[in-house]
């Protein structure tokens, strides 16, 4: 009988421990160095070959009992009772290792769903470790008064209005791989924030939620990351940075609608010197031209490129934009080809800024920007030009107040109509309770001489059919409107981001 235990035991540790041996020869080998911990996923492994080794122990016990008294009875006289008390003390110690085992058993299970609980677990925290959701808002409760030709216009009132809602979500994969999405909600109302509908149909809550922002990104190098998809254009991210006003106005480009703020195309960006204070960057976009609300296919691409830098406090930027707008589409079969003109522009800003005031100018030129898809051959007068400027400055009384405040001034249309001009007036002063609140009370006020403009404001100047890009034909000139429009504006201008 003294044969028959090792041999059993032999038979276990071949049974029960091979799927483990090459492991265990790997710990014996790296126990040599240094003494490590078992991993969660092998000390499960192990709980549950000890049951295994425990429930066959406890068999191989209830055995050599019963191979035990088989052989006393055998060498007992024929008249001995048999010792029933040992058979039943050595089931009942069977039934006890049986029950031992399968607790043993159990544990093992147990331990390892929490081992795989536990796994899945710290998959979710890393993804959630890995990507980030940002939102932000731009709120007022304004008192406009707008005339157009002397008379009161349909936006003068009082309210409270979402001027702009941003929702977006970043996931890292990778120290260089990363992706963004960002929603953008253009106004609560469904129409333009300038536009006050003038039936309840018409101001129906949840319409204009666009996606602003959908691309890939890759960091191949400080001087090289690549977007492609919807991402910031390389000049009005930049500006509306210099400024850090846009919940009071939109920058000058945006406003009078001489650039779009983001577009379909591929994106690069990089800094080719960056060092304290001093940095040399470039944006440069390849698009379709037609702005993020529209992802057209064109014919042609359009390029955005700008080239910024920083030293000791002052800033400065040049930058130029070039291509059909996203109107090079192909024409329909059977038609005559359209003819488009080339929108070109040219952009410039520089200033200084530090942790006490902030003062700088930004300008622009453009040509044919509003009248791309206008023939020549049908409109002799139809070639166009366009310019701006915008000066800004600040001042911080404290770490929460500051006093700021802003002039612009555009002539839309210097060819066709000469006598049109803008002038934008943006002061106020503002109040940052938190590092994520900005509360500022301001005052705007813009007019519109010698026709009308379309701007962020809504369209202000004379009311009638006629636009100031309606052009000159070969038949006749056409009618253009010469009434003037003012725009008042006193209100609480809110950002909330968190």
């Amino acid at each position: 009988m003294d044969l028959l235990k090792p041999l059993a035991l032999t038979l276990l540790a071949s049974t029960a421990l091979a799927p483990d041996a090459a492991m265990a020869g790997q710990q014996k080998a790296a126990s040599s160095q240094k003494t490590a911990k078992p991993s969660p996923s092998l000390q499960a492994q192990l709980q549950q070959a000890q049951a295994q080794m425990a429930r066959m122990q406890a068999q191989i016990d209830a055995l050599e009992k019963k191979l035990t008294v088989l052989a006393e009875g055998q060498s007992a006289p024929a008249t001995a009772a048999p010792e029933t008390p040992t058979l039943a003390a050595a089931a009942e110690t069977a039934r006890h290792a049986d029950a031992t085992a399968t607790q043993a058993l159990a544990s093992a299970e147990k331990a390892q769903g929490a081992i795989a609980l536990t796994q899945r677990a710290v998959a979710a925290t890393k993804w959630a470790a890995n990507t980030s959701i940002s939102g932000e808002m731009f709120l007022n409760l304004s008192n406009i008064t707008q005339h157009s030709g002397g008379a009161n216009n349909p936006a003068s009132g009082v309210g409270v209005n979402l001027k702009r809602a941003f929702l977006g979500v970043n996931h890292r994969f990778s120290s260089k791989v990363s992706a963004a999405i960002l929603l953008d909600a253009d106004n609560v109302t469904g129409q333009p924030s300038t536009v006050n509908p003038l039936t309840s149909a018409s101001g129906l809550v949840g319409k204009g939620v666009y996606v602003r922002n959908a691309y890939g990104e890759v960091k191949l190098h400080p001087a090289l990351t690549i977007r492609l998809g919807a991402a910031e254009m390389p000049w009005i991210s930049y500006a509306e940075g210099a400024e850090n006003q846009r919940h009071v106005e939109r920058s000058l480009l945006e406003r009078v609608g001489y650039g779009n703020p983001a577009d379909w195309g591929v994106h690069l960006s990089g800094d080719f010197l960056r060092q304290g204070d001093t940095s040399l960057s470039y944006g440069l976009a390849v698009v379709n031209g037609g702005g993020y609300r529209q992802a057209r296919v064109t014919k042609s691409v359009d390029v955005e490129a700008r080239l910024s830098g920083t030293w000791k406090g002052f800033y400065a930027a040049a930058g130029g934009y070039y291509g059909k707008r996203g109107n090079d589409i192909e024409s329909i079969a059977g038609t005559t080809a359209s003819s488009f003109r080339t929108a070109t522009r040219i952009d410039f800003m520089g200033g200084y800024k530090n942790s006490v005031i902030g003062i700088g100018g930004e300008y622009f030129f453009a040509r044919d920007w509003n009248n791309v898809g206008v023939n020549p051959a049908l409109f002799a007068l139809s070639q166009d030009t366009a310019s701006g400027w915008s000066g800004f400055a600040h001042y911080n009384l404290s770490r929460q107040w500051r006093a700021f405040m802003r002039y612009d001034q555009v002539h839309p249309n210097r060819m066709t109509v000469r006598e049109l001009q803008d002038d934008l007036f943006v002061g106020g002063l503002q109040f940052s309770p938190l590092k994520f609140v900005d509360l500022a009370l301001v005052y705007k006020r813009e007019t519109v001489n010698g026709g009308s403009l379309a701007t962020s404001n809504g369209v202000v100047g004379c009311g009638t059919v006629a636009t100031p890009n309606a052009f000159a034909t070969i038949s006749g000139p056409s009618a253009l409107c010469k009434g003037n429009g003012t725009y008042d504006e006193v209100g609480l201008f809110t950002a909330i981001r968190f």
